[in-house]
């Protein structure tokens, strides 16, 4: 979607400043945005006692702005030991950080039991015999399969390779509790970027359905539900956005009419990302060659190392010409990026204005999944990222990747298996 009113008032008169000081490419966030946001998310679940958003470091897994939802008073969802370091470099620990891993390795559970532990949330029954020293807090990942059925971008859950199924998860508790668990979760993840807030209040009620099936056949009680991420964001213009209030009060209905019922609710949890950064971020490149064939081409000097969504999976991103927001969109062009792979491209047959060779083009929605997913394949290097500080300040928080970066692996001492 256009970025906000707000951000666009603050950036566009200094956007050709901040690019001629700090060179092009670049990923900019908005912490001003992010902290409303957040802001937002608390309120709109007030009414849930004890409510929690675990932030999903893998959308933008950058210490600075971690810094930022820990200052909100937010926790984080990890899902690899890396994700683990950052988040307690911003200082989170034990009840701040949620471990949820796929095929979890013996070294992946120990760095989850150090440095004061972490939730750990199991993803496979299998595993319940392979943590080394059991925690007595544990969650489950749970998978329903065929009895809800997933969105356009995540799959139906009967595909997926997550989570534990429900006729493994009353076992999977039993088998936990036999290994000294006292203290039990309930997580689940069956969406992603979902507008539609209906949605997420029936996943609610999916985990507090579980909730009760396993408490009744176990004598157990659940501090927590995990309802997952998912909360999307609109990124085409006139995409109707998640009505996030409503969303927020139907759960909250919900929670009060089971402690209504049973006399307790379990707690509320959250681990949104692209909700809670993704309009906050914009990937600023310049034009720097146009080709005329069969198409129309405008080259810019970023390309799919600096954001691949587009080219992996199709995703729109808006886009505009910084000094041309209002100008007619009378030219028909491809955006491309200099990587050899023929879906290095960020807009397809999209309609803009005229653009000239030194142009800044804004790509919208970039502050989720974008950097982070970056990658150096051809030997392009990933570009450094931006904070805009409430203040107006401009700060580099991530400098741009080097060739001794890109060749680092390949310092290292030799190393020969001799053969037989």
């Amino acid at each position: 979607m256009p970025m906000s009113a707000a951000l666009q008032q603050r950036l566009s008169p200094r956007l050709g400043d901040i690019a001629e000081q700090f060179g092009t490419p670049f990923h900019l966030y908005d912490e001003a945005g992010i902290r409303a946001t957040g802001m937002r998310l608390r309120q709109a679940f007030a009414g849930a006692e004890g409510f929690r958003e675990f932030f999903a470091v893998k959308a933008l897994p950058n210490p600075s702005v971690l810094a930022i939802m820990h200052d909100l008073g937010f926790g984080f969802d990890c899902s690899s030991v890396p994700e683990l370091v950052l988040s307690r470099r911003v200082g989170a620990g034990g009840d701040d950080i949620m471990f949820t891993s796929n095929n979890t390795a013996p070294e992946e559970f120990a760095a989850a039991a150090a440095d004061g532990g972490a939730i750990l949330n199991l993803d496979d029954v299998t595993l319940i015999d392979k943590v080394p020293a059991f925690p007595e807090r544990i969650c489950f990942r749970y998978n329903p399969g065929p009895r809800r059925t997933g969105n356009s971008i995540i799959g139906h859950p009967e595909e997926a390779k997550y989570g534990v199924s429900h006729e493994q998860v009353v076992g999977a508790y039993r088998r936990a509790r036999e290994r000294g668990a006292r203290r039990f979760g309930l997580h689940t993840m069956v969406c992603s970027n979902e507008l539609h807030g209906e949605y997420m209040v029936e996943t609610v009620r999916m985990l507090l359905g579980v909730v009760t099936e396993v408490g009744e056949a176990l004598g157990i009680a659940f501090e927590f539900v995990n309802m997952g991420g998912g909360l999307g964001i609109p990124y085409r213009p006139g995409e109707t956005a998640l009505d996030l209030e409503s969303m927020g009060a139907e759960i909250c209905a919900l929670l009060d009419d089971f402690r209504a019922q049973f006399g307790s609710v379990p707690r509320l949890c959250m681990e949104s990302g692209r909700f809670m950064t993704g309009p906050h971020g914009v990937l600023v490149t310049r034009a720097i060659n146009h080709k005329h064939i069969y198409r129309e081409y405008v080259g810019v000097d970023a390309c799919m190392s600096s954001l691949m969504r587009p080219g992996m999976y199709g995703a729109y991103h808006h886009l505009t010409v910084l000094g041309k927001e209002n100008a007619p969109a009378d030219t028909l062009v491809d955006v491309v990026g200099s990587l050899c792979e023929n879906n290095d491209k960020f807009a397809v047959q999209r309609a803009l204005p005229r653009i000239e060779e030194g142009d800044l083009l804004l790509i919208h929605d970039t502050g989720a999944h974008g950097h982070a997913m970056g990658f150096t394949y051809n030997g392009r290097l990933r570009p450094q990222e931006l904070l805009l500080r409430e203040d107006g300040s401009v700060e580099l928080i991530r400098r741009a990747e080097t060739l001794e970066d890109h060749f680092a692996t390949l310092n290292f001492a030799p190393q020969v298996m001799a053969g037989t």
